[in-house]
């Protein structure tokens, strides 16, 4: 497997769709919420307004991308930057959100695609990240810690108890 993060193109509408439909046919919910905020199905505003460009609605600016494995060709999940850090994203939100297809999961894609955000991360000079998962996803905790994730503490969020782990890429 061969996997490399990608901004969304035209070129990448299919596997969008793929991946999208695959994910709400089992009814769970689709993380990062980033891709799930706006109707993929309207593909050019979905494109044109996947990123949020300035503060508002308690959003903050964010990079999104793709991960495509280049030898099947399909996208396998996807993470969303956040620049900075408001409050809420300060206690449960972090600087990464991820997800990988449910088709796609125990395969290892998490960990990869977390390092790989990793570097998107430096590249916008976030050397400290913070990331976080429910407690109950343990695959989720491993993929972090595997990155280097070190568990600072776990909070209560609407009765589910979040992990929060920094990792320094300095």
């Amino acid at each position: 497997m061969k996997l490399k993060l990608v901004k969304l193109d035209k070129k990448y509408e299919k596997h969008l769709s793929d991946m999208m439909e695959e994910w709400y046919s089992t009814g769970e919910e689709i993380i990062p919420y980033a891709i799930r905020r706006l109707n993929f199905r309207d593909f050019d505003y979905y494109m044109n307004h996947l990123e949020v460009k300035d503060d508002k609605e308690g959003l903050v600016p964010d990079s999104t991308f793709f991960c495509l494995d280049e030898e099947r060709d399909i996208f396998v999940g996807a993470v969303n930057i956040r620049h900075y850090l408001n409050d809420s994203l300060l206690l449960n939100g972090g600087h990464i959100g991820d997800g990988v297809r449910p088709s796609e999961r125990r395969k290892g894609i998490a960990t990869e695609m977390i390092g790989l955000a990793l570097k998107e991360c430096k590249k916008l000079g976030i050397n400290k990240v913070l990331v976080v998962c429910d407690k109950d996803n343990i695959g989720s905790a491993k993929s972090i810690m595997n990155n280097g994730g070190i568990l600072e503490n776990e909070v209560i969020v609407d009765e589910v108890v979040e992990q929060r782990f920094w990792i320094d890429i300095e």
